[in-house]
């Protein structure tokens, strides 16, 4: 079955695609993919101190390219958060720089398409525009796609779930060969703090379900439900209050940090401490851990710590 193919429509967010995939491509992808079987030389990278870029390239390095990660001619989906028009200053999304290193990444590792794409909490196209990710994301090669029409997402079933039975997954998510986890680090109302985890609500389409039915439990079912291939926290603008939105820029400390791994327990129980705050505040991290979605307990592992700029 071929893959859909996405092409982004220069006026709004359209899409437009191809036939439909069965549901038994849908268990198939859940059921094989294992992120975890890379050997990779760290458990994590945690980078601090240069601009968001530059990062990436040192941490990506350490973990031995993005060649351990996309393979040539293969399709990559990254998911930032794009949630909010606001600009990059304001911290409430993930820094178009690094979206964009990330996808010229891709494409230097052979990648035949790199998509990007969210289901925004304010309008889509303002988001896209106003967060910088769309512009620095065509200038890189990438492709952006709509995540704001019901039509792109599929029914799957989460049958191990405590709570999250059920939801509609774009179809990105499910037919991709690698899903890159592009978080910003930030607080957050609902949930104490979002990073990885919470960013994989945007690629659901009934998210207000969530919000409603104890979103810290919803957070931890999808997480061991969907596992990303790579997971790179943006942390070089943290939104310390008022979020997930923000309201000036008096609420975002720049910090300079980033988080490079394939575990999201790991690098949420991580982002917590950068946040300054126990992990264990975090409810959605226990509860992950307790699915089997990941280890919480990073002072047994093994990190790349890279300082830059010293």
């Amino acid at each position: 079955m071929k893959r859909r193919d996405f092409i982004r429509n220069s006026v709004g967010l359209g899409v437009v695609s191809g036939a439909a995939l069965s549901m038994g491509r849908f268990s198939e992808v859940f059921g094989t993919e294992s992120a975890a079987a890379l050997q990779l030389p760290y458990d994590f990278v945690a980078i601090k101190g240069g601009e968001a870029a530059a990062m990436f390239d040192k941490g990506i390095a350490s973990l031995g390219g993005m060649k351990q990660f996309v393979k040539p001619n293969q399709t990559v989906v990254v998911k930032p958060n794009i949630g909010w028009d606001s600009a990059p200053e304001r911290a409430a999304n993930t820094n178009p720089l690094l979206v964009a290193r990330i996808v010229e990444q891709c494409k230097m590792a052979g990648a035949k398409t790199v998509y990007v794409f969210d289901n925004t909490c304010a309008e889509a196209t303002r988001c896209y525009k106003m967060s910088g990710i769309e512009d620095a994301v065509k200038k890189a090669g990438g492709t952006m796609v709509s995540g704001k029409s019901a039509g792109y997402y599929q029914d799957v079933t989460l049958p191990k779930s405590k709570r999250l039975k059920a939801a509609r997954v774009h179809e990105l998510i499910l037919e991709s060969d690698v899903f890159i986890n592009v978080p910003t680090l930030k607080s957050h109302g609902g949930s104490t703090l979002s990073v990885c985890m919470k960013n994989m609500m945007g690629v659901v389409w009934d998210r207000e379900y969530w919000h409603s039915n104890d979103l810290h439990q919803c957070i931890a079912d999808f997480a061991a439900y969907r596992k990303p291939t790579l997971n790179v926290v943006d942390a070089f603008r943290v939104l310390k209050r008022n979020g997930p939105r923000g309201v000036s820029v008096a609420d975002v400390a720049t910090m300079k940090y980033q988080l490079i791994g394939t575990d999201m327990v790991a690098l949420d129980a991580a982002s917590a401490k950068v946040f300054g705050i126990d992990p264990k505040q975090v409810k959605h991290i226990g509860l992950a851990e307790q699915l089997g979605a990941g280890n919480s307990n990073i002072d047994a592992m093994k990190v790349n710590r890279i300082t830059m700029g010293a």
